[in-house]
């Protein structure tokens, strides 16, 4: 691969990883005290709603139907096209003590009066959330169980000071995510919950990336303090992993600003987690494990003892 960064002197990453930790703490004490205080803004995917389906004469103008509905305090539907560009489905928050055809009725008097009456009703119907407490709490054990096995799979692949750092590196990420969407009161629905899923995933493949060249470095260079090594492991790294983070985030900019209104809090998502996937695979996988004592003997290979070695010779 080309290399973009070209240096033969090593960055020393490391000696900044006290500002990174009192940033990281900041943000995540921030994160958990805005989800304990403002929760998060739950989609109509775990709230459900009333589902309405109405029909235009031409191709529907799917932004225009959005600002009408936001106008008139309607904000946060979930607004799409149904079958065909004719066909409009639209999702609504339920309201308290207000029955789903009510609620029917004025979107579609607030569509008439918008399009000239030529918008008809096919359907109105209240379904419940897609995703239930027993989803929820089946999703939340496995995402429990997919930790314990990375945390088992680096162990064993690499060290266990690794395993621990690359674990809490990915616990650091989608706890920053989940707080940027409760700060910023982002709708939170299963696209969100997608891209966080793949957060994670991009977050584990770069500080495996990491592991790797660290374990290499220590058995390669026999000279030097544990700091310097993973200096070196980080700056022999830096060039793949800015070539990855930039191709990843152009494509995310795309979608973020041409995806349209359904994408935009997927693109939000996988957008913030790939910014801070990657400096946590820099700052908090390797400080972490470097705290906990990581050194040369840890990584070294056992050593085989050879055949007849323990005989003593012949006279």
């Amino acid at each position: 691969m080309h290399e973009i960064i070209k240096t033969n002197k090593t960055i020393s990453f490391m000696r900044y990883r006290m500002a990174a930790w009192f940033m990281s703490g900041l943000l995540i004490v921030a994160s958990i005290v805005s989800l304990s205080v403002n929760q998060l803004n739950w989609g109509l995917d775990f709230t459900g709603g009333t589902v309405i389906e109405v029909g235009y004469e031409t191709a529907a103008d799917l932004p225009a139907v959005r600002k009408t509905l936001d106008a008139n305090g309607f904000g946060g539907a979930v607004v799409q096209n149904f079958g065909t560009q004719q066909d409009v489905l639209i999702r609504i928050e339920p309201r308290e003590g207000v029955k789903a055809q009510e609620l029917g009725n004025e979107i579609l008097s607030l569509l008439q009066s918008e399009s000239n009456g030529q918008v008809e009703m096919r359907r109105i119907e209240f379904v419940g959330p897609q995703v239930g407490d027993e989803l929820t709490e089946q999703g939340g054990l496995a995402m429990l169980t997919a930790l314990i096995c990375i945390l088992i799979y680096i162990a064993l692949r690499f060290e266990w000071r690794l395993a621990l750092g690359a674990v809490g590196a990915l616990a650091h990420d989608v706890i920053i995510t989940l707080g940027l969407f409760s700060v910023l009161g982002l709708e939170f629905d299963l696209t969100v919950l997608a891209a966080l899923l793949a957060v994670i995933g991009y977050s584990i493949n770069d500080t495996v990336v990491v592991c790797d060249r660290v374990r290499e470095n220590f058995r390669k260079y026999h000279k030097g303090t544990s700091e310097e090594t993973i200096d070196g492991a980080l700056t022999d790294t830096m060039s793949r992993t800015v070539i990855t983070s930039l191709t990843t985030i152009l494509v995310l900019v795309a979608l973020f600003f041409l995806g349209g209104q359904l994408i935009h809090g997927f693109a939000t998502a996988l957008l913030f987690g790939v910014v801070i996937g990657t400096y946590s695979s820099i700052y908090i996988a390797s400080s972490l494990a470097l705290a906990l004592g990581v050194s040369r003997e840890d990584l070294m290979p056992p050593e085989v003892e050879k055949e007849g070695e323990d005989l003593d010779p012949l006279p």
